[in-house]
């Protein structure tokens, strides 16, 4: 049985630098192709002597009179006993907008202005992305955090169908991460920001780490946040789920919420949870 990942989303999304980072770890990638292409790509990797074992197709940049022919295509290779994922790229339409704009490319859907393309696109994309296992929002990242996600989430084979687990801490003043399961405000914590020797310092500094764990409030709050994962994560899991996002959000994003990303991370492994940790806004 081969395993199939269907890349789709808005154009300006990232598509090529997620093509690029799953070539880099190892997938067959195809990008650009047309969705009507999808099955008989599958019947050539089913053939014997094929290596093709994970198989990663990139929808095409087309004017999107084609995408209503992904979903049928994605059924077909479900129907055939394929591991199927689709990932969607996705980014808010501002952020789109400064893209297109800042390198001067046309938008594929056609003549008419960025805004009103994007909005065509959108609306023809939201089937698949109502679907998709992984909605991964870009608005946020720059490349290299775009390929780390990439890899966290599909860089790893252990031949199991068990749910991937990660825990994302955020900023709020950067705005609320789209690509989110379970979202944990932690911005009741003591601020370590407002303590000048630890203001230049990070979430991962044993300093900081000390000072945000160390207070009263903030074990009862792991406590009770591990009490509802141990009884939630499981029953993801049953459900079929395939990706897991916890956030963990607080001002900045760089202080409270990291130093409690990687705690939660490491309770999780304690319970038998494979589990990443990615900093959104560590470095702002």
């Amino acid at each position: 049985m081969s395993e199939f990942l269907v890349v789709a989303g808005m154009s300006g999304a990232g598509r090529s630098t997620a093509a690029a980072s799953l070539d880099d770890i190892g997938w067959f990638v195809i990008d650009g192709l047309p969705p009507a292409l999808i099955t008989k790509v599958s019947e050539l990797v089913g053939r014997p002597g094929s290596e093709a074992e994970r198989v990663a197709l990139v929808i095409g940049r087309g004017g999107g009179e084609h995408y209503e022919d992904v979903g049928p295509e994605v059924d077909a290779l479900t129907a055939a006993a394929h591991r199927v994922r689709i990932l969607f790229l996705d980014a808010p339409d501002d952020v789109l907008v400064r893209r297109f704009e800042g390198n001067r490319r046309r938008h594929p859907m056609g003549a008419r202005g960025v805004e009103e393309s994007i909005a065509d696109e959108r609306r023809l994309l939201e089937p698949l992305r109502q679907r998709a296992d992984v909605v991964l929002d870009t608005g946020e990242l720059n490349v290299n955090q775009l390929r780390n996600r990439v890899l966290e989430l599909f860089g790893r084979d252990d031949g199991t169908e068990r749910m991937q687990t990660s825990v994302l801490s955020f900023g709020y003043k950067h705005g609320i991460p789209l690509d989110v399961d379970v979202v944990f405000d932690c911005r009741f914590l003591p601020n370590p920001y407002w303590v000048e020797e630890l203001r230049p310092q990070s979430g991962l500094d044993a300093a900081v780490r000390d000072y945000v764990l160390g207070q009263p409030e903030t074990m009862e709050f792991l406590e009770k946040v591990d009490d509802l994962l141990r009884m939630t994560v499981p029953a993801f899991i049953r459900e079929g789920k395939s990706y897991l996002t916890i956030a963990m959000g607080c001002t900045g994003g760089r202080h409270r919420s990291v130093a409690l990303a990687e705690a939660l991370a490491a309770r999780l492994a304690e319970h038998g949870v494979a589990t990443t940790v990615f900093h959104r806004d560590i470095e702002r």
